[in-house]
């Protein structure tokens, strides 16, 4: 196999093991309750740190990168991440599970800088889109590491499913790192530019808000759907849980197609097409008189946010003027704000205005997306010459 068909695939494992961290760490989440003796507002203190440490280490993941190499950050926080969910099962005290929660959001916030870095140089190497197929990765181990987790930690108990969690994404991770290409740091080689935390490039600030506004429906969704299906709609429980199922399965599913989609369509299509999509499924859920109906335009929904996101992230790693990590860090931290900003905003959103003209809203913030899909012209940068699959 060409070196770079292997890059790929190593890429596409890294993608896969970040994703099972998000999902073993959800049903782990319940049991601390009782663990530690705490309400659900501290509980929400604590998955705070989580994401502050994420978005706040990703400020400086894109000056590592440009200081020591691509691959060097990539193996040190791929690695880093292996033991995090056995640090915050066994966190022995409140401050201590904080800081476990912090540590894990940064170390998988700057492994998923370095990755997505990582896959814009194998995209130039292959000269041709993978990033969507990528991002399928990451959704495939968070959707199976969920589904198996319950049953291992009911079988097993919670600290056997860490350290088994713990386990296989060493082995992952050991298989995939040497088949990474080395690659020149950035300062010391001139690549494009110098990293800086916050670049001064008003296109690179526009991008970073467009990847805002993609990932706020998308956070949403995750939060708020279930609640508007149940207590607007009608449905049961398990009905409700639905909501983000169908969008979640719709959104895996399209990014392993989003690839063939935008080789055959250029991004900045796939971009605009993509979010109209998204904006009719939210608008259909927002219009919805059934909860049937409503899942269904979920459904809809994630077929057009799925290839959003990758896209964007290829235009900024292919943004002139700044290494790739540099502004991929910038961008995703940006894009990460609006998951962490979605849940209090959209809940006071909804208090109101009510669940109906928040999505219709959502709708239009995707709407605002197709309008600027232009500004995600430098996605289709890359290689001429494609390599068999």
């Amino acid at each position: 196999m060409h070196p770079d068909l292997r890059a790929r695939w190593a890429t596409a494992a890294l993608f896969l093991a970040n994703g099972i961290v998000p999902g073993c760490l959800a049903p782990q989440i319940p049991l601390l309750l009782p663990r530690h003796d705490i309400t659900e507002a501290t509980l929400g203190l604590v998955l705070l740190a989580l994401g502050i440490g994420a978005v706040g280490a990703m400020l400086f993941s894109g000056r590592l990168i440009a200081l020591f190499g691509l691959r060097p950050v990539l193996t040190a926080f791929a690695l880093a991440l292996v033991p995090t969910l056995p640090a915050v099962v066994l966190a022995p005290s409140l401050p201590l599970l904080a800081l476990a929660m912090a540590f894990l959001g940064a170390v998988a916030g700057c492994m998923d800088v370095a990755m997505n870095a990582q896959a814009v140089e194998v995209e130039r190497r292959l000269g041709r889109a993978i990033m969507s197929s990528l991002h399928g990765f990451w959704s495939l181990g968070g959707f199976a590491a969920a589904g198996a987790s319950g049953w291992v930690i009911a079988t097993w108990g919670a600290p056997a499913h860490a350290f088994a969690a713990a386990f296989v994404l060493g082995a992952i991770t050991l298989a995939a790192l040497p088949f990474i290409p080395a690659s020149a740091p950035a300062a010391r080689s001139g690549e494009r530019g110098t990293a800086r935390l916050l670049p001064r490039d008003p296109a690179l600030w526009f991008l970073g808000l467009i990847s805002l506004m993609a990932m706020v429906p998308e956070g949403a969704v995750l939060d708020w759907g279930a609640l508007y299906i149940r207590d607007d709609l009608g449905a049961g429980l398990a009905a409700s849980g639905l909501a983000y199922s169908f969008f979640a399965g719709a959104m895996a599913l399209f990014r392993f197609m989003g690839d063939g989609i935008r080789n055959r369509l250029g991004a900045v299509r796939t971009l605009r097409l993509s979010a109209l999509i998204g904006c009719a499924g939210l608008a259909g859920a927002a219009a919805a008189p059934s909860a049937p109906v409503a899942i269904a335009a979920f459904g809809i929904a994630g077929v057009g946010v799925a290839n959003v996101i990758p896209v964007i992230f290829s235009a900024a790693g292919n943004h002139p003027g700044l290494p790739s990590g540099a502004a991929i860090a910038f961008v995703t931290m940006l894009g990460y704000s609006g998951i962490l900003l979605a849940p209090a905003s959209i809940g006071f959103a909804v208090d109101a205005i009510g669940f109906r003209v928040t999505f219709a809203l959502l709708g239009f913030v995707l709407l605002l997306v197709a309008l600027n899909s232009a500004r995600a012209s430098a996605a289709e940068r890359g290689t001429p010459a494609a390599l068999p699959a």
